[in-house]
């Protein structure tokens, strides 16, 4: 029996797994020689030092949805709306921005130091636009009603998760609204054949990436461990830290006495420590398949029956996105590209082996 995944190309697809107001010292905060439509309001305080205040139209940039969802390989809508408050007679011409913070540098509580890090997705004015960087010629805003910024994704990669912000800009006034991206997909444990703890964080990352899967995020772990993942085993995640999901709390585990959730070490050396890793993969176009065979093959020779059947042997994070995304159940064993042997299941039953459906 083998596990094997088919070439899109051939019969069977492979399843693949801020704008700054600077104020004139020593005077009266005038903006000399500009005008935009709005209103605003010179102040002395006495002083000597003049302030500025907004007595006009507002700008406000809002999205239905604070978090999208999707799949790899997939296109993606993030949505962004702006108007004004009264409503303008005629229409304006705004700045757009879209950048992206990747989910390996979102923490809960996000400091203006994180904000530098946002990396420019998109720049728009008027029907002139420009994109950046891995989202050059994957990226467009949807404009299908006045005021519709929403930035629609194509192709999406594994690595675009995380939190992207709109920006509009209009003179003075600007707003923003924030969506987080996530993929769906299914978070796994991954170990050394030679036993656990053998990577750092580096090793780790490229284990992930041979097995058409990256580094899980926290969110994606967290996620996992509420659907029900326990691993005792501590292993790397995408920002550096250490941790384990654990449901039944017991001895080994962290103990008894604590409560379940997600076991810390925080962040490790990522060159000198050494622990397991915890994968996500993400749904993709294909298909992951057994191949059944008269007589049992060993490794070399279940690469050489996918390859003659026009397909490569499927890879331990194509797998479990099967298993996970597609339902793929299967009682009989088969090769992965790994060399490890494994199967997928969904419905518990005798003779398949334990009680729960895992892999």
């Amino acid at each position: 029996m083998i596990v094997a995944a088919a070439m899109l190309s051939l019969p069977r697809p492979l399843l693949a797994t801020c704008v700054c107001l600077l104020l004139l010292p020593g005077g009266q905060g005038r903006i000399l020689g500009y005008t935009n439509g709005f209103h605003y309001q010179d102040i002395s305080n006495g002083n000597g030092h003049g302030e500025i205040y907004f007595n006009g139209i507002r700008l406000h940039v809002e999205s239905p949805q604070s978090s999208v969802s999707a799949t790899r390989g997939s296109t993606v809508t993030l949505p962004c709306h702006y108007h004004y408050e009264p409503e303008l007679t005629t229409p304006r011409k705004t700045r757009v921005k879209w950048s992206w913070l990747p989910a390996n540098t979102m923490t809960p509580q996000v400091s203006t130091e994180t904000f530098l890090k946002e990396t420019e997705v998109m720049v728009a004015m008027g029907s002139r636009h420009r994109s950046y960087g891995s989202f050059r010629g994957r990226v467009r805003l949807r404009r299908s009603a006045p005021g519709d910024m929403s930035l629609v994704i194509n192709e999406l990669q594994v690595n675009d998760t995380g939190r992207y912000r709109c920006e509009v800009i209009d003179g003075l006034e600007d707003d923003s609204v924030t969506v987080d991206l996530e993929l769906r997909g299914v978070v796994f444990p991954y170990y050394s054949q030679k036993g656990r703890y053998h990577y750092n964080f580096f090793r780790a990352q490229k284990e992930c990436q041979d097995q058409d899967a990256t580094l899980a995020t926290f969110e994606q772990l967290f996620t996992a461990w509420e659907e029900g993942l326990d691993w005792c085993n501590a292993g790397w995640l995408a920002d550096g830290t250490v941790q384990y999901p654990i449901t039944i709390p017991r001895d080994g585990c962290g103990g008894k006495n604590l409560a379940p959730g997600l076991r810390s070490y925080g962040q490790r050396d990522r060159v000198l420590h050494r622990y397991d890793a915890f994968c996500f993969a993400a749904s993709v176009k294909g298909t992951v398949y057994f191949l059944e065979n008269t007589t049992k093959l060993n490794f070399a020779e279940a690469i050489q029956a996918c390859a003659s059947d026009g397909s490569q042997i499927a890879k331990v994070g194509q797998l479990y996105a099967a298993w996970k995304l597609m339902g793929l159940d299967h009682c009989d064993a088969g090769w992965l590209a790994d060399g490890s042997v494994r199967h997928p299941i969904t419905k518990a039953r005798a003779n398949c082996g334990p009680s729960q459906p895992d892999q």
